[in-house]
């Protein structure tokens, strides 16, 4: 290696800074700008540059630490908000301290260089994928060479009315479309990405699934400062089965309820597929009618939904439910007797269940459609 640059006076003034923006900035136009930036700060300062994308992986790293390491978060505002695209970090000798903020600014470039030279490779894997999801392309075109899975990802937030808002929400898919195959790329897996409507969508050669799919939703939630949803299919055995996969990975994500959760397909709820198909709306609305009768502002349906989620004593329930016991004895009473039952009886407490579970899922199915 040559040997480091001495940081005298002259270089950190004026001509000097001159020559030393041209020489980092020789680095980001080239066609590895984040590996050439790193190279050129290890030699310049004798010392260790790193730079690491958002969800941690090391994108490239050069020299030997020379001093006290120095971290700076890579981000930037679009229309969706702040976006985080790495970090970088240097451990250089302190007389190179003012050099960190300089640094930073171009490591910020180099990543953003490196995301546009893999737009156009995204775009042709996007075309791709969108022709294997809608069914315009031959199975034969598609030879099952290996398993692949399906992530369907949505931001939990839906967009504001107007068409800026909508705007910004449409970037903010594409924006995880492209974080979430980088992800894989980093990996050395050959993944292809997509939006279809309001939904972001990968499809990729799968090794260790449970793996893949957790730390897929961990890169995507460290890239955006919103809350994102994710379902994940089961594995198949090739790309001509990537629609049955998609279904899989929606039907995960409609029952994926927590604003940051991931669920994988054969994770799901077994009671899922009942609880959603619609099938159980009859018996929701007849439990729904009978506790509306009661015109007590919903009190006595909270209660029983806090009952049935409860395994303790009922005066343990009355304290979280910061009401006497009682009261919340009175409660019960009354749900029975609109409900023609008693909260003894297994077959009621299934009902209630079945009835509650079903509206969540509706919910849930809702927020995926």
């Amino acid at each position: 290696m040559a040997e480091p640059l001495p940081p005298t006076p002259d270089l950190l003034a004026l001509p000097g800074v001159a020559a030393l923006l041209s020489f980092l900035r020789e680095a980001v136009a080239g066609p590895q700008p984040e590996r050439e930036l790193v190279t050129r700060l290890a030699r310049l300062t004798g010392g260790r540059a790193e730079i690491r994308a958002s969800w941690g992986d090391v994108v490239a790293a050069a020299g030997a630490a020379a001093g006290p390491e120095v971290t700076r978060r890579l981000s930037y505002g679009d229309a969706s908000g702040e976006r985080h695209v790495g970090s970088l970090t240097l451990a250089v000798p302190p007389a190179w301290a003012a050099l960190v903020p300089v640094a930073a600014e171009y490591a910020l470039l180099a990543r953003l260089q490196a995301a546009a030279a893999g737009a156009a490779r995204r775009r042709v894997g996007e075309r791709m994928l969108d022709a294997l999801l809608s069914g315009t392309v031959p199975e034969a075109h598609w030879p099952d060479t290996e398993p692949v899975a399906v992530a369907v990802a949505a931001l939990a937030r839906p967009p504001a009315p107007g068409s800026a808002a909508r705007t910004a929400h449409a970037h903010a898919l594409d924006v995880l479309a492209a974080v979430g195959e980088g992800y894989f790329l980093e990996r050395g897996l050959t993944a292809h990405s997509t939006v279809r409507g309001d939904r972001a969508v990968w499809l990729w050669p799968a090794h260790d699934l449970a793996r893949e799919a957790r730390d897929l939703h961990a890169a995507l939630l460290a890239s955006t400062a919103q809350d994102v949803r994710l379902g994940v299919s089961a594995v198949h055995p090739g790309p001509r089965h990537a629609r049955t996969a998609e279904g899989e990975a929606r039907h995960a994500l409609a029952a994926t309820r927590q604003a940051r959760g991931m669920t994988t397909y054969h994770a799901m709820d077994p009671l899922y597929a009942l609880l959603a198909d619609g099938s159980l709306a009859l018996l929701r609305g007849q439990v729904r009618s009978r506790l509306a009768a009661l015109e007590d502002g919903g009190r006595t349906e909270a209660t029983l939904r806090a009952y049935l989620a409860h395994t303790g004593p009922l005066p343990d329930l009355a304290a979280r439910l910061h009401v006497h016991v009682n009261t919340l004895r009175y409660r019960l009473r009354r749900a029975e007797e609109v409900l023609g039952g008693s909260l003894r009886d297994p077959s009621l407490l299934a009902r209630l269940y079945l009835a509650f579970e079903a509206e969540e899922g509706d919910l849930a199915a809702a927020a995926d459609g």
